[in-house]
């Protein structure tokens, strides 16, 4: 009889691998299958028989096809990540404090947030005034946006405008550059709510007209961005939205894929080149709390999108095969309690875009869960970059988890995962038609309940929340102070005052060239939204008439 093996024991023609499971399955605590966010299962240790692979085909060097390793040759080695803060804070005057403040703090680009009711579509004194500013700034004219600007220069600062269609915001912008004399030419910077299908889908506070007319009004937008501004990114494809509407890292990387997919399809009907317009378009997308999941997200959406623009678009610019995207890390998984476990958070959720291969970044502030970010919290958010760019020296190589057996093997589950997704989106006819009947909403759907169930049952553990609960004290939860109400009652009342001394006659010529051009296809849409922002028309105003002249928004909710 043979006598039971001692740890470190090897038996008779036992090899390594025998001898670890052996080992492995008397010490494990449980046998049950664990799977990532997307479905994947995970093993509990991966070896070269899980990724034997040709480095040529499936990896090569960055800067170079598939890209999987990253699309600059230097990556973070030559240019680290901009460092984009979202801001959005109370009155222009107010928003430019915190910029200004931020931007000394070592931020390297301009984000602005808008107020709720300008993302609604609306002007200030159309809602409640109680609500103004406290999600973000309250922009409603060009003068509005001079102040949000004042002390940057346009010319070398990118700015990001969070500006759902018809892209009022980046028409102030364009107002205020022309006012100060800098060159259209010269502006850098993202359309970075563009992408109207995201909107639709995940975010219905965003969608302000109807799914046809803002198809239409984001083909002229691009159309308009690549004659004029040739520096500036008209389309942004977000995946953040679908992310945190609760579908897995897998679908939300397939549902973006297929939304860029889409909207080049369109930009070619137009009769735009691919190597025209594919070079500026970008992606946003959240970073969950998944560390390797959500780097192997990035690897694997980086490589497809190199395929499809070469083959599907027939792109010969390299330029046009970069998926350049930005990342924030997620809100969703930040919680309201024990706030400052949330630093931690996004740490690791920074360094999973990092490692991701991103090119820009936003962090958020640990008390993002209660309020606008307080300036402390700010201050905390734009110092862990600095931490992991200074300190823990992400930057000093590339790609440092490719050759990892688990990483690449997670890359290319993750992949055929997500082309499995694609693949349901272009049998219902594509993106557009897929979101219209409503099957990205019920994928979607599907698994943001299965997610919470695993939260409620406690299969999913977040700290605070369903485990390691703790009586908090009051100094854990501070929130920001809404806006001083004084404050922004002189706000509207300026705004209030600036409507009534504008010309009647220059405000309805620009209003009737706008609704004209919503009806005749020859005529660019957004063109009439930059004149209308010039003769001194108001974002509730200009959306208003666009919303008369193409329908009001009303998103397909599934039940």
């Amino acid at each position: 009889m043979n006598k039971p093996l001692k740890a470190g024991e090897l038996s008779e023609h036992e090899t390594g691998l025998e001898r670890w499971q052996r080992e492995y399955a008397a010490g494990a605590v449980s046998d049950k299958t664990v799977r990532n966010r997307s479905g994947i299962e995970v093993k509990p240790l991966y070896t070269p028989q899980d990724w034997n692979g040709d480095y040529a085909a499936e990896l090569g060097y960055p800067g170079q096809p598939p890209y999987t390793r990253g699309i600059y040759a230097s990556m973070h080695r030559g240019r680290t990540w901009t460092q984009r803060q979202l801001i959005g804070l109370g009155t222009p005057p107010d928003y430019n404090a915190r910029l200004l403040e931020m931007i000394a703090q070592g931020t390297s680009a301009v984000s602005l947030i808008p107020c709720n009711s300008v993302f609604r579509g609306y002007d200030m004194d159309e809602v409640h005034a109680e609500l103004l500013g406290t999600c973000g700034v309250v922009v409603n004219t060009a003068e509005h946006m001079d102040q949000c600007l004042s002390g940057v220069d346009l010319a070398r600062t990118s700015c990001a405008m969070n500006d759902p269609s018809p892209f009022t915001l980046l028409a102030f912008m364009l107002a205020t550059a022309k006012r100060r004399g800098v060159d259209w030419r010269a502006l850098s910077g993202t359309s970075n709510q563009s992408d109207y299908l995201s909107h639709y889908v995940a975010n219905h506070m965003f969608f302000r007209i109807a799914l046809p007319g803002a198809r239409r009004i984001l083909t002229d937008h691009i159309e308009f961005c690549k004659q004029h501004l040739p520096r500036w990114n008209p389309m942004s494809v977000v995946g953040q939205h679908m992310q945190q509407a609760g579908a897995t890292p897998a679908e939300a990387m397939a549902f973006t894929l297929c939304s860029a997919i889409q909207y080049a399809e369109d930009c070619s009907a137009r009769g735009m080149q691919p190597d025209a317009f594919l070079p500026r378009f970008t992606f946003f997308f959240d970073i969950s709390v998944s560390l390797f999941e959500e780097i192997a997200k990035f690897r694997a959406g980086r490589r497809i999108w190199a395929r499809i623009t070469r083959e599907r678009f027939g792109a010969r610019d390299p330029r046009s095969w970069r998926f350049k995207f930005h990342g924030q890390t997620s809100g969703v998984d930040l919680t309201r309690q024990q706030p400052l476990n949330n630093i931690a958070r996004v740490t690791v959720q920074a360094i999973a875009g990092i490692l991701g291969g991103l090119q820009s970044l936003h962090t958020d502030a640990y008390d993002e869960a209660l309020s606008c970010p307080t300036e402390f919290g700010a201050r905390i958010a734009v110092n862990t970059q600095n931490i992991l760019r200074e300190e823990a020296l992400l930057t000093d190589v590339i790609d440092p988890l490719g050759g990892s057996y688990y990483i690449e093997s997670l890359t290319d589950a993750m992949e055929r995962k997500i082309l499995g997704v694609m693949a349901q989106v272009e049998a219902a006819g594509g993106m557009y038609a897929a979101v219209e009947q409503g099957l990205v909403q019920k994928i979607i759907g599907a698994s943001a309940r299965a997610f919470q169930e695993k939260l409620d049952s406690g299969e999913q553990t977040v700290v605070g929340v369903n485990a390691y609960q703790v009586e908090e004290g009051k100094g854990e939860r501070q929130a920001l102070p809404v806006p001083d109400p004084a404050k922004m009652r002189a706000h509207i009342a300026a705004f209030q005052a600036y409507k009534a001394a504008r010309s009647p006659a220059a405000l309805r010529q620009a209003q009737d060239g706008l609704a004209a051009a919503a009806n005749d296809p020859r005529q660019n849409i957004f063109a009439r939204v930059v004149e209308a922002a010039e003769a001194g028309c108001s974002h509730g105003e200009i959306c208003a008439t666009l919303r008369r002249e193409l329908g009001f928004g009303q998103p397909l909710v599934m039940v």
